[in-house]
């Protein structure tokens, strides 16, 4: 621990997405368009070409694979000793921020294919602010957990700090 009053390192603790469970329909679509492209490639009824079947899987793969792959990856969560951060946008990337010394509500809620999977959504919530909602997080006992002992220390520190900056009696 850093000495009363000196500002603590920001380390990283945890960075992740949502669970990767949301991308299966996207996986089955690939495996089965590569299929029905090599079985029906040269084998296309009158009045059909092959490039019309490798246009029509193409554009296939770029709307049920691609893009559903580019969003999941483009929103992430990070936690650090100091605020949880979620990222999401792909261009103009946006930011939300939560700092564990302010303190928040911690709501987990899990569906019955989340409890099968071992993921769930956090609320964070402040009073003040809008709440924060984590979708799909994977391992969400862990990271409930964690969240948990960062506002813990987070609240200590911030107490310690102010108790150090000159709330002490006057010895006189």
């Amino acid at each position: 621990m850093p000495p009363p009053g000196t500002p603590s390192e920001e380390l990283l603790i945890a960075r992740f997405r949502s669970h990767a469970r949301r991308l299966f329909w996207s996986a089955l679509v690939l495996i089965a368009t590569f299929g029905a492209t090599a079985y029906f490639y040269g084998n296309l009824p009158a009045g059909f070409e092959d490039w019309m079947l490798l246009a029509a899987a193409g554009l296939l793969v770029i709307l049920a694979v691609v893009i559903p792959f580019v969003i999941w990856y483009s929103r992430s969560t990070t936690v650090t000793t100091r605020r949880v951060i979620a990222h999401h946008g792909i261009g103009a990337r946006g930011r939300r921020e939560m700092s564990h010394a302010r303190g928040y509500t911690i709501a987990v809620r899990r569906g019955p294919l989340q409890r099968l999977w071992g993921s769930g959504n956090i609320t964070l919530s402040n009073g003040v602010d809008a709440p924060l909602r984590l979708a799909n997080v994977p391992n969400v006992t862990l990271v409930h957990e964690t969240l948990a002992d960062q506002i813990e220390v987070g609240q200590i520190l911030a107490h310690r700090d102010a108790q150090a900056g000159g709330d002490e009696p006057n010895p006189s």
